[in-house]
């Protein structure tokens, strides 16, 4: 539900995270700026926006009168002075410490009364943000969503070595508010949390086909048809327990020291990358990408979120 107090939401970027971000807040009733630095920015910030909310009407999640009424609470600028009384802004830009201090240099120019600013970056330390800017690191916090965050509900908010406990709140509660599940990281630590589960699995499974024990399409099999279901209702920790911690003691003794322990990308990744075999953007990577592949992915990608959808829609 729509915090009364929240009257203006920021969004800096006009990519695929800033336009799924403004539709979902808009989706929530928050009136929303997006500041774009070019008109072809613009244009694309809008064309990403409303296929957003395309998607879900083709779904019968939203309807058309419905993704009218949140666009009218969109606005475009180029200019920083229309989010002056922004409450909130969450900066969506590239993926560069320059470019984003220089983001934040004009917000602390111009924006005086914003009380969390949230960067989506994936890749960039909260702390090396906040130590890049000159004014308000103390409300500064990471809010990394996963993509597209419009349907994915997680979110975790990261705080630097500077950040307040009202910014981290303020994020946290705005983010809360819009239907997402927000976890609070205390300190920084490369990938997050997310990620670092993420790629301590990715890196196990590439370690299975270098040791020719399974091919990539059988571990994705196993992944898909074995636990990865289960722990979309119980967690991890909640299964383990479930099991008996007796059992997973056994386990982890016989098994842990067969696995992986890379520190660096495997031979696996980077002969494809020296291939140029990069994966959906060149057309193959692991496997092959042809068009009707990729619209293939991207329905099946968003198919298990869509269970999660609940967005509260403004009626007016």
């Amino acid at each position: 539900m729509k915090i009364e107090n929240i009257n203006h939401v920021a969004v800096i970027g006009t990519g695929m995270i800033g336009a799924s971000m403004a539709a979902l807040f808009t989706g929530n009733g928050y009136s929303t700026t997006m500041l774009a630095f070019s008109e072809q920015g613009l244009e694309r910030g809008s064309r990403l926006y409303d296929t957003c909310f395309g998607d879900l009407i083709d779904k019968n999640l939203v309807t058309k009168d419905q993704a009218e009424r949140c666009r009218k609470l969109l606005r475009f600028t180029f200019d920083y002075s229309d989010i002056a009384d922004a409450d909130i802004i969450f900066e969506c830009v590239a993926e560069k410490l320059d470019v984003k201090l220089c983001v934040y240099e004009n917000i602390n120019a111009n924006c005086k009364q914003f009380r969390a600013l949230a960067s989506t970056t994936s890749a960039l330390s909260a702390d090396d943000l906040a130590e890049g800017m000159t004014a308000n690191r103390d409300k500064l916090v990471v809010a990394h969503p996963y993509n597209p965050p419009h349907l994915v509900p997680f979110v975790e908010v990261v705080k630097s070595k500077f950040t307040k406990d009202e910014a981290a709140k303020t994020a946290y509660e705005v983010l809360e508010s819009a239907g997402r599940k927000v976890i609070i990281m205390q300190r920084c630590a490369p990938g997050f949390v997310a990620n670092r589960l993420q790629h301590a699995l990715l890196r196990e499974a590439i370690h299975i086909i270098e040791e020719g024990l399974a091919e990539p399409r059988d571990i994705d099999k196993a992944l898909m048809y074995s636990f990865m279901p289960r722990y979309t209702s119980v967690g991890l920790f909640e299964h383990q327990d479930a099991a008996g911690l007796d059992l997973v003691k056994s386990i982890e003794d016989y098994l842990l020291p067969t696995l992986c322990n890379g520190c660096a990308a495997p031979d696996y990744i980077n002969k494809l990358v020296a291939e140029n075999n990069l994966g959906m953007k060149t057309g193959k990577g692991v496997y092959e990408w042809p068009e009707e592949a990729k619209e293939d992915f991207r329905c099946r990608a968003a198919a298990p979120y869509l269970r999660y959808f609940n967005w509260d829609i403004p009626s007016e």
